[in-house]
C-alpha cells in the first residue's frame, strides 16, 4: 500500500514537472514571436529591459527568495559584470562573450569571499552589510583611473555583429539575447528548486536552527546560493554594458539597481518561478529604464578627458536604447 502511494506520488510529481516545462516552452516561444509585431523602438527597449530585469530578479530570487537572504547589494555584481566585459573588450579586444563569462566567474568568487563574513549576520543586519559593501564598490570604481573613474568607458563603434554584441540600429538581437538569458536563469532555478539544494535553501529560509538540527549545512547552502545568484547577475550586467555601449559607476553600480532587482520578485512573489517575470512586467514602465546620467534620449553629453569641456557625442546618441 505504501509503495503504491509512493509510486503514485512520484508519477504525479514527474507529470507536474513535465507540464511546467511544457508551459515554459510555450511561454518562451510566444515571447520570441513578439518582435514580429513590434516595430516601435521605444517599446522594443522596454521589452528588452523587462526581460533583462526578469532575469536579474530571477537571479536575486535564488538568494533572496528561496534562501531567504535579502541582499540589497546586488548592484555590485551587476557592475562587476559590466566593467569586466567592457574592460576586456575595450582594453584587450576580447569578445564580450568571454567578458560575460569572466565577469560571472569574478562576481561569483567575490560573492563567496564576501559571504564568508556576511553570512554570519542575520536579518536586516545582513541586508545593511550588503548595502555598505556595494557602496564601497561604487566609490572604488569612481576613483579607479584604469577603468575610466567617474568618466566611465565608451565602447568602440564597430559593425553589427553577434561576435561583438554590437547592433547600432537593430534592437531584435538584443531582445533575443535578453530572452535567452531569462530562459537560462528560469531553467537553472527550475532544476534547483526541487533538488537537494532547493530543499535546503527553503529549510534555511523557514527555520535555520531546525534545518541545521536535521543535518542541513547552512553556511554552504547560503554560499552556493550567493555564488549562483552573483554569476547570473554579472552576466546581466555585461549584457547591459553591450546594450548601452557606455558605462560609468553610477550607471551600473548605483543602489537603484539593487532595488530594481529585488522589486520584481517582491511584486510577483518571492520564492516562485514566475514571480520575477510577473513583477518585471508590472514594474518596468515606471522603473526599469536606468541609464547613465551622461546619456539622454535626445543625445549624450560627457566631459572630455583631454579638455575637461562638455562635448556632445553622436555615437552615443546613435547607440542609446532611447533612440533608433
Amino acid at each position: 500500500m505504501t509503495q503504491g502511494m509512493t509510486a503514485s506520488s512520484m508519477s504525479a510529481f514527474v507529470a507536474s514537472r513535465r507540464w511546467q516545462l511544457i508551459t515554459a516552452a510555450i511561454v518562451f516561444a510566444l515571447i520570441a514571436l513578439v518582435p514580429r509585431f513590434v516595430s516601435d523602438v521605444y517599446m522594443m527597449n522596454v521589452l528588452i529591459l523587462t526581460l533583462l530585469f526578469a532575469a536579474l530578479s530571477q537571479s536575486w530570487n535564488l538568494l533572496g527568495g528561496y534562501c531567504g537572504q535579502v541582499s540589497l547589494g546586488h548592484a555590485l555584481y551587476f557592475g562587476i559584470g559590466a566593467y569586466a566585459t567592457s574592460l576586456l573588450y575595450v582594453k584587450f579586444g576580447i569578445t564580450p562573450w568571454g567578458g560575460l563569462l569572466a565577469g560571472g566567474i569574478i562576481a561569483a568568487l567575490i560573492a563567496l569571499a564576501l559571504g564568508y563574513p556576511c553570512f554570519r549576520l542575520k536579518g536586516h543586519y545582513f541586508s545593511i552589510a550588503t548595502i555598505v559593501i556595494a557602496e564601497i564598490g561604487l566609490l572604488l570604481f569612481h576613483n579607479w583611473d584604469y577603468a575610466g573613474a567617474a568618466l566611465g568607458i565608451q565602447w568602440p563603434f564597430t559593425p553589427d555583429s553577434w561576435w561583438t554584441l554590437q547592433f547600432a540600429r537593430d534592437k531584435v538581437p538584443y531582445f533575443y539575447f535578453a530572452l535567452g538569458l531569462f530562459a537560462v536563469t528560469w531553467l537553472v532555478t527550475f532544476s534547483i528548486v526541487e533538488s537537494k539544494w532547493g530543499y535546503w535553501w527553503r529549510a534555511v529560509k523557514d527555520n535555520a536552527e531546525a534545518a541545521e538540527s536535521l543535518g542541513v549545512t547552512i553556511f554552504r547552502s547560503k554560499m552556493a546560493a550567493a555564488a549562483i545568484s552573483a554569476f547570473f547577475t554579472a552576466v546581466g550586467g555585461g549584457f547591459y554594458a553591450a546594450f548601452v555601449s557606455y558605462i560609468d559607476p553610477d550607471s551600473v553600480m548605483h543602489f537603484r539597481f539593487s532595488l530594481l532587482m529585488a522589486l520584481p520578485a517582491v511584486l510577483g512573489g518571492v520564492g516562485s518561478l514566475w514571480g520575477p517575470a510577473i513583477g518585471a512586467r508590472l514594474s518596468c514602465h515606471s522603473g526599469c529604464r536606468p541609464a547613465s546620467r551622461l546619456r539622454t534620449c535626445r543625445g549624450s553629453t560627457a566631459a572630455s578627458p583631454r579638455t575637461g569641456r562638455t562635448t556632445r557625442s553622436r555615437r552615443r546618441t546613435r547607440r542609446s536604447p532611447c533612440t533608433s
